[in-house]
């Protein structure tokens, strides 16, 4: 492959720099470029050895390092050099265009993790992995992208698929030999496709709580006006967001929050009180609050005893809550019974919350975060359940048909069976020089 340049660290003033070359003519370029402060030539560099020197950016020279990675064990497969500089921005780009003009090109973005991907250094799940480690906004989601990148999932997969490889030798084995006496064989084919099957359920069913800890959990607060949910919102957050006033109707608009609960974002909305009786400017927000309450995960239903507000449309769970336990008694059950004014009860109502939203996490779990993985392992299932349904009226051909099409599903995830568009929409996630 050709030589490939770019600046591997975010754009802007900084104290270090970085221009990452990868390629057969890497080293090539940075003899070029680089001349050791030592008497070790750059063709002699010993990989993965930091080298002090001058390197030139065409026009002017910064006192710097440089390291180099012999292929194959680098982390693109191939020769690369990296050059470490100040980290002004016309330095950075200095030296990347000096890269430019002895024979490197412009990396496209993602095309370092591409050419990793492609030299067999790591899956594409585990591609995707690592953009989700650097788009993590929450820790939940960082260590869930950590799974994903240390190959667990990719580990699982290949599990799965070398039990159908079996399955398949099995079906082989019968075609080849039918008149040998199998009795029991083909029961027990159809029981380890249902025994996969299942399995794959399984993996499937982390998806809802996966993807709330990737992007977060939406969470509406609604009730009748003046019943304490703008002082609940600000006691779940830890300081003051939303307007607290004993007038009625005081939120007219969304107010939003976040917090984390276990390492898991949760995005907090206080909507406009919901009562029939309302003026024009509150009528809108109580019409932004019946939105915002149709499409969020969890909804807390708050009320002091007074009725609670209707909630339509709502495809959330929903928790029912008693505020100002302080000052007055529920009268009937409630889900959990707080105070927004002394904190009583609102740790229990995070861990409620948690609960509802995604239950148990567990640190060492491979859960489904990437919606391309769960529809693939969606389609897997579907070949699988068509094997079993069929399983009668097939012969064992045509068994293998279904079989070999979960096969292709599951490698879709680890990029043995992806296509070019599949591998090129996920490393244009990815930004210029990873």
């Amino acid at each position: 492959m050709d030589t490939i340049s770019a600046i591997a660290t975010a754009s802007g003033t900084g104290g270090v720099a970085i221009i990452r070359l990868s390629g057969e003519n890497s080293l090539e370029i940075a003899g070029q470029m680089f001349t050791p402060a030592g008497k070790t030539a750059v063709k002699d560099f010993k990989p993965n050895v930091m080298y002090a020197g001058n390197i030139d950016g065409g026009g002017f020279e910064d006192f710097g390092m440089c390291v180099y990675f012999k292929a194959p064990k680098s982390f693109t497969g191939e020769d690369t050099v990296e050059f470490h500089c100040h980290g002004g921005v016309h330095i950075s780009r200095g030296i990347l265009k000096r890269t430019f003009e002895l024979g490197a090109r412009s990396a496209d973005r993602g095309e370092f993790t591409k050419r990793a991907f492609v030299n067999g250094k790591l899956s594409l799940s585990s591609a995707e992995g690592m953009i989700d480690m650097i788009n993590a906004e929450s820790l939940a989601s960082l260590r869930a992208g950590s799974m994903l990148y240390s190959e667990k999932l990719t580990d699982e997969i290949k599990e799965l698929q070398s039990r159908l490889t079996d399955i398949l030798a099995r079906i082989a084995v019968d075609m080849d030999y039918p008149e040998e006496e199998n009795e029991g064989s083909f029961e027990s084919i159809c029981s380890s496709i249902s025994s996969l099957s299942e399995e794959l359920n399984c993996l499937s069913s982390t998806y809802s709580a996966g993807k709330r800890i990737k992007n977060g959990v939406t969470v509406a607060l609604c009730g009748k006006p003046n019943t304490g949910k703008s002082s609940l919102l600000n006691s779940l957050l830890g300081y003051d967001k939303a307007i607290v006033s004993s007038e009625a109707g005081t939120t007219r608009d969304a107010v939003e929050g976040e917090m984390q609960i276990d390492g898991v974002k949760y995005n907090l909305t206080d909507t406009a009180g919901i009562r029939s009786r309302a003026g024009e400017v509150e009528s809108i927000g109580i019409e932004r609050a019946k939105k915002i309450i149709s499409s969020a995960d969890i909804i807390l239903s708050v009320s002091d005893g007074g009725g609670k507000a209707e909630i339509a449309n709502c495809n959330g769970a929903v928790i029912e809550i008693f505020n100002k336990c302080d000052i007055k008694s529920p009268g009937r059950d409630y889900d959990v019974v707080v105070s927004a004014k002394t904190g009583e009860g609102i740790e229990k109502l995070k861990k409620l919350i948690a609960e509802k939203s995604i239950g148990e996490t567990s640190l060492d779990k491979a859960y489904i975060i990437e919606e391309r993985h769960y529809s693939a392992l969606q389609r897997a299932n579907e070949a699988l359940k068509s094997a079993i349904a069929n399983a009668d009226g097939l012969s064992l051909d045509m068994l293998s048909v279904d079989l070999k099409e979960a096969w292709d599903c599951l490698g879709e995830i680890t990029g043995e069976t992806a296509n070019e568009l599949i591998i090129s929409t996920v490393f244009a996630k990815f930004c210029v020089g990873k």
